[in-house]
């Protein structure tokens, strides 16, 4: 087994992956704009292996892109599938090299995820997952149901929600979770029954239950679905233990036992946590209101730094308009009220779509 962290690994054990194949590639994409993996794979394809890319049928705010991947990888060479549009997304990160590497990822192939988000991925060699794996790629990609033949290999929606519970109350000590969102009401009282059975349970991120500690990650964010039971099993993957996520979605994880990635992972736990500390105990407490002002603006301030300059934009489109223009009767005032309503309206649905996928 082979831990990847993020940020800090990078992209490079990806690239290397691909470079390295002499056979086959097989890549599930939900999101995509690394260029150093897209030509990776186009160079792989170019000296014969076999690349196909499963790509997701949808995500939020990111189809356009998803579509323009999927003609750029088609003139490379590259065999192209979709994903059905059975389940509500198909969010799972995984690859096979040669039939005989998996990778395992809790973070996309986008550059905020790899550089600028908490996350993990595992390589690894072992037959079981790596069957399980190759068939589940097989049946997505010909649209053909998937039955989970090892417990150890974690599918939403077929086998997710028992795996899970199961490892969770396995935990005799310790358990710590990193996940964006905790909300499952049967996960919850799995996690509530060990807490009372005295297991230590600590989660990085949010968690529907106050009696289970948990911290917001300090100076980054976070974008990982991993757990470590008794520092020596571990889980990493794409589900979150959210309802939608274990039986609605396409998600796919790694059960596995590995006292060393264990205890790496457990160490970043423990200095996330101890920054996590640090961070609340420096941030005075603050409203609802004023943390969501706060959040408003830096978004605001984003937004800023990418938009091209604005009047010139506007200029050519009155000069392409003006015939149209002198045709109708129109009210300066009305009219800067009208363009003013259909930019914020426009403007909010973006935000919108980009704030729910990073809060999920």
């Amino acid at each position: 087994m082979r831990l990847l962290i993020q940020p800090g690994d990078g992209v490079l054990p990806l690239v290397k992956g691909i470079a390295a194949a002499t056979r086959s590639v097989q890549i599930a994409i939900f999101r995509f704009d690394q260029p150093e993996m897209e030509r990776a794979l186009a160079n792989a394809a170019s000296r014969g292996v076999s690349v196909t890319a499963l790509i997701a049928h949808t995500n939020r705010a990111g189809e356009e892109n998803l579509r323009k991947l999927e003609l750029r990888l088609l003139a490379a060479g590259v065999t192209v599938a979709r994903t059905s549009d059975d389940l509500l997304r198909y969010h799972g990160k995984w690859m096979i090299v040669d039939g005989r590497d998996l990778f395992v990822l809790g973070f996309n192939f986008t550059y905020p995820d790899i550089e600028h988000s908490r996350s993990f991925g595992v390589v690894t060699r072992n037959r079981d997952a790596l069957r399980e794996a190759t068939r589940l790629f097989d049946c997505d990609t010909t649209r053909q149901p998937y039955e989970a033949g090892n417990e150890g290999f974690v599918v939403s929606p077929v086998n997710a929600r028992r795996a899970l519970a199961r490892f969770i109350e396995g935990a005799k000590k310790e358990l710590i979770i990193y996940d964006p969102k905790v909300s499952d009401p049967a996960m919850l009282r799995v996690l509530a029954d060990r807490t009372k059975a005295g297991v230590q349970v600590r989660a990085i991120g949010r968690v529907l239950d106050k009696q289970i500690e948990s911290r917001k990650l300090a100076n980054s964010r976070l974008h990982t679905r991993t757990m470590v039971r008794d520092r020596c099993w571990v889980f990493i993957g794409s589900q979150s233990l959210r309802e939608a996520e274990l039986d609605a979605r396409r998600e796919v994880g790694l059960i596995f036992r590995d006292s060393k990635v264990a205890h790496r992972i457990c160490e970043t736990f423990e200095a996330d946590w101890a920054a996590a500390e640090r961070t609340a105990e420096q941030r005075p407490e603050e409203s609802d209101g004023v943390a969501t002002e706060r959040i408003a603006r830096k978004v605001a301030k984003a937004i800023s730094k990418e938009l091209p300059p604005v009047a010139p934009l506007v200029d050519g489109a009155v000069q392409k308009l003006a015939g149209e223009l002198r045709e109708m009767d129109l009210v300066p005032d009305e009219m800067q009220q009208m363009v003013k309503g259909a930019v914020k309206e426009a403007v909010i649905e973006v935000v919108k779509d980009v704030l729910e996928e990073a809060v999920e």
